[in-house]
């Protein structure tokens, strides 16, 4: 292996301060062994890795070591972490149960994306086994999902249609070949699973985690909600017994739902009381599971036992020949080998897997998220997405269809005692003895008996409904976010749904930071504490000093409205102040022209006159202090406009975290603007990152100093206050040239014209 040339040893160097390039690399030269051998082509590539290998720097660090190994091993192998602290006694009796619960529930959503029944259980073993090693959540039950499964079924509809494998029988009727299409789809179905695992990993080793930041627990619960009732819609056709089309798309589960409902008189009445039975005797078992927790060793594992009773019912009384009553079918043993996929398949499908692998992340997330917060643990969404990325990678090869966080499944395992993956690996060992030697017995198990194991573990998810009452009466905005999530996800389907869900939950963000809290703050006597006065009554504002402050950072959407509740919130119409003033000085100049053309109209008296009247001999030199020197500027006092109550401005900055070139703008606007009312502007509590933007959009000039800035609204009155009692010690003019203490050109009191400032001091002010 060649050493590290310089671009690419440098951008190691940048995250690892200790890492060391050599003396010809930080010089930006190749050493002399390898500056010939690799050439231009290499340097080309080391450009390319660097921006490649930069944003994952962060999980790879440069330097080697055994503690950096060992991180590495049990961040992308999480069981290695909590398996040796295994409480075999505590656990493992409820993952022996759960495992064997959820074990068989993967036949029927291979139903659902238009397979045979064995890829689901295909999709319920791989998957599961792989989890075990890199899943970091201890509750998830990854597999078959229904909403990804219904995704995949309507691509397989339209790639691959049944119309395509028609053939003729006895040269007159025809008939799909079930074989031929069955395996046509699972190819591409299995090209499919292959790149959404390929989208997923690279995801995840892009830090694409971060996306579940903006996926708040009111929008996780709205959307796991919404993905209830889809589960439930989707299952209701095995309850009643009916054969329904394939929809997808927008509104497509109110297209299902008025199916169902159109097909209701073709309702299989033994189907319907199969799936009302097992419904009522789950639910009830279920109950009772709760009620005497701390009484059963275990839970009774209801689903185990109702799949077992229904299988050998069904087969002893014949329910599908007798009643009509559909079952899971023929399911083939073996494993079969790995099979290369069809590549030609990944044009037509890279949308639909890129959309897949998202929901199937965002379904993953969140009910880890929810499943970790009950049980008290964390999750890392990165790792998921890795983890997920290579169940489905690995599986496509077995001829699995893509997966995601089973949300039945997961309630099952959760419900049932499951308390660590332990549960996964014995759910993925029972489909594998299913598979292997068992699956025929259980060919005669009711369809109807896996969707009502489905739709009574719903019954968690659909108490969420509950949030709708207490987000009415703690928080609106977030009982707007649950809504709009929620009936977005319902009528969007969960792939558009969680996109517009997320943008809307954005927007609510904006919304606010344009519509924060502005206060005046007020000092609480003999501290050094400052809050608004209006709701703090010990908070007295400090005479002349008006202390402004926004609960929000100031950007390009709400910083025009900072600027105008300043001016409202100071009690004086600041623009209106500025007119008036330029009015009056408009009218002053007019006056000052009239007066200095009446004064060259009128005849000026001789020299000898003048003497005259002085008397002989005496001569008068005027002299004037004023004599080159520039007039003093009118002032509001001057041209008889109100003033201003106050005489400086503090702006506390302690809630922004960022200014943008719009936010510069305005922020110069109002020194200007208060500026010209003889109001001064001081920044105070202005964290360093925000300074630096500042100065970078060029903020700072001869007219606003850094003098300006204060590390806290204390430091800022005392220098305010210090400032005015200086002014205020006389009331006599000022000789030309003599300053006040100021740092901005702060103004004189209301008898005195304003004067230039001082130099800067060396006191509170913010120095950079």
């Amino acid at each position: 292996m060649h050493k590290k040339t310089p671009a690419l040893c440098l951008a190691w160097a940048r995250q690892d301060p200790g890492h060391s390039c050599g003396p010809a690399a930080e010089a930006g030269q190749d050493s002399p062994q390898d500056g010939m051998a690799l050439g231009t082509a290499v340097t080309a590539l080391d450009h390319t890795l660097m921006l490649l290998l930069i944003p994952v720097s962060r999980s790879f660090p440069a330097r080697c070591s055994a503690s950096t190994a060992k991180s590495l091993l049990l961040r992308f192998l999480p069981f290695l972490t909590w398996l040796p602290r295994y409480p075999i006694k505590d656990w493992l009796p409820g993952d022996i149960a759960s495992g064997f619960s959820v074990g068989i529930m993967g036949l029927a959503y291979a139903l659902l994306a238009g397979l045979p029944p064995v890829t689901g259980l295909y999709s319920s073993f791989y998957p599961v086994f792989l989890y075990f090693f890199f899943g970091t959540s201890r509750h998830n039950s990854v597999g078959p999902f229904a909403v990804i499964s219904v995704m995949i079924g309507s691509l397989t509809e339209t790639l691959v249609p049944s119309e395509n494998f028609l053939e003729s029988v006895n040269g007159s009727n025809m008939t799909v070949n079930e074989e031929k299409r069955d395996a046509a789809r699972v190819e591409l179905v299995a090209a499919i699973t292959i790149l959404t695992g390929i989208f997923q990993v690279a995801l995840g080793l892009l830090q694409f985690g971060f996306v579940v930041t903006y996926l708040s627990e009111p929008l996780v619960r709205g959307y796991t909600t919404a993905a209830s009732v889809h589960v439930l819609i989707s299952q209701l056709k095995n309850v009643f017994g009916i054969t329904l089309g394939e929809h997808s798309g927008p509104l497509s589960l109110f297209t299902t739902f008025i199916e169902i409902c159109q097909k209701l008189p073709d309702t299989n009445v033994g189907t319907l009381v199969t799936a009302i039975i097992a419904m009522v005797v789950i639910f009830i078992v279920k109950e009772l599971n709760h009620k005497f927790a701390a009484k059963l060793p275990m839970p009774i594992p209801i689903e185990l036992i109702t799949i077992i009773v229904s299988t050998g019912i069904s087969y002893g009384v014949n329910l599908h020949a007798k009643f009509g009553i559909s079952v899971v079918g023929n399911i083939p043993s073996g494993l079969k080998p790995p099979v290369v996929p069809n590549f030609s398949y990944f044009g037509q499908v890279a949308g639909n897997a890129f959309a897949i692998a998202v929901v199937g992340y965002a379904i993953c997330i969140s009910l880890g998220k929810i499943f970790a917060l009950k049980h008290g643990y964390k999750v890392d969404s990165n790792q998921e997405l890795i983890a997920l990325g290579f169940c489905n990678f690995l599986g496509g090869f077995f001829q699995c269809f893509a997966i995601s966080c089973s949300m039945s499944r997961s309630l099952v395992q959760e419900s049932t005692g499951g308390n660590s993956q332990v549960a996964g690996v014995i759910a993925s060992l029972v489909i594998l003895v299913t598979i292997l030697k068992i699956g025929e017995l259980f060919r005669d198990l009711p369809k109807a008996i896996l969707s009502a194991i489905i739709i009574v573990n719903l019954h968690g998810m659909f108490k969420q409904f509950k949030d709708i009452r207490m987000l009415w009466k703690s928080n609106r905005v977030d009982l707007i976010v649950w809504v709009v999530t929620f009936l977005a996800t319902l009528m969007l389907n969960l792939d558009i749904g969680l996109g517009a869900s997320v943008a809307f939950g954005l927007l609510t963000v904006i919304f606010r930071t344009q519509l924060p809290h502005y206060s005046i703050m007020g000092r609480i006597s003999d501290t050094e504490v400052y809050r608004d006065v209006s709701d703090y009554q010990m908070a007295q504002e400090i005479p002349g000093v008006k202390i402004f402050r926004s609960s929000s950072t100031l950007y390009f959407a709400n910083v025009e409205l900072y600027a105008e509740a300043l001016k409202k919130k100071s009690g004086v119409d600041v623009d209106r102040l500025i007119k008036k003033k330029a009015g009056a000085l408009k009218k002053l100049k007019k006056q000052q022209k009239k007066a200095e053309k009446e004064k060259v109209r009128s005849p000026p008296l001789s020299q000898g006159a003048e003497d005259g009247l002085n008397g002989p001999g005496v001569s008068v030199i005027k002299l004037s202090g004023a004599e080159g020197s520039a007039p003093p500027e009118p002032t509001l006092r001057t041209l008889g406009l109100p003033q201003p109550d106050f005489h400086a401005v503090i702006l506390d900055f302690s809630p922004v975290s960022f200014v943008d070139t719009v936010s510069v703008k305005i922020l110069k606007n109002i020194f200007r603007d208060f500026r010209e009312i003889e109001v001064d502007v001081f920044i105070a509590c202005c964290s360093v990152p925000v300074l630096a933007q500042l100065e970078r959009g060029n903020f700072f000039s001869s007219a606003i100093t850094k003098h300006c800035f204060f590390p806290s609204v204390h430091d800022a009155v005392l220098h305010v206050t210090g400032e005015q009692r200086q002014a205020s010690v006389s009331t006599r003019p000022h000789p030309p040239g003599h300053c006040h203490a100021g740092w901005g050109g702060g103004r004189t009191d209301s008898q005195a014209d304003p004067l230039p400032p001082c130099p800067p001091q060396e006191d509170r002010s913010t120095r950079m």
